[in-house]
């Protein structure tokens, strides 16, 4: 029967803690993501006479990734090793300067590869900028998050709008204006033709629907 060393046993539990990290970054959509491990062994770990299975008891952190060895028989074990992770791939860094509330155009950054080791929501594709702006201002060779970025402002208050009702086959539409500013999907106040105010949700440039119905994906 094969015996596992302590040495193999530590590079098989850095081995599933590298494939823990492959499937975060395939889920999250990390660029070319690279990872270095390595286990932390406080203590003497015991060779195994059987196969050591290893399972991933947390991995929500990479800077500490807990992992469990276990090696079958009577004269088994198990073993609670913790695994830390440094994490780098290609993302959008700022190459310009942006303030705040403007939009964030593909010029204005570039992908660089970066540690992204304590960051959750970097950027890694263009279209994640469409439609957005700056939540706040940007510097050239900051790193991008996403949460730096807001849906951009489709209308702005005083603006003519169309006010668009649909019920299955049925369309009724009024002019309007817009009495407060708004990103698409949020809920603004109107002002129709009557001179009534009503609380309508912003669907594109220049076109809301009444707030009460359900909203259109």
């Amino acid at each position: 029967m094969a015996i596992s060393s302590s040495d193999q046993i530590v590079a098989q539990v850095e081995q599933v803690a590298k494939e823990q990290l492959s499937r975060s970054a395939e889920s999250a959509g990390w660029r070319d993501a690279k990872f270095e491990v390595a286990a932390v062994v406080t203590r003497t770990v015991p060779p195994c006479k059987g196969k050591v299975a290893v399972e991933a008891a947390d991995v929500r952190q990479p800077t500490r990734m807990r992992l469990i060895a276990e090696c079958p028989g009577a004269d088994g074990w198990k073993y609670d090793f913790i695994v830390r992770a440094k994490v780098t791939a290609t993302v959008a860094v700022m190459a310009a300067d942006v303030p705040a509330g403007k939009p964030v155009a593909a010029a204005d950054v570039a992908f660089e590869r970066r540690d992204i080791t304590l960051v959750t929501d970097t950027v890694a594709d263009e279209s994640t900028l469409l439609g957005m702006s700056a939540r706040r201002s940007l510097r050239n060779g900051e790193l991008l998050r996403q949460s730096m970025l807001v849906e951009a402002q489709v209308i702005k208050r005083g603006d003519p709008v169309r006010i668009v009702a649909r019920r299955e086959q049925i369309e009724v539409s009024m002019a309007g204006e817009a009495l407060d500013p708004g990103a698409r999907g949020t809920v603004i106040r109107v002002r129709n033709v009557s001179g009534t105010v009503i609380r309508a949700r912003i669907t594109g440039s220049g076109t809301v629907e009444p707030a009460e119905l359900p909203m259109v994906n």
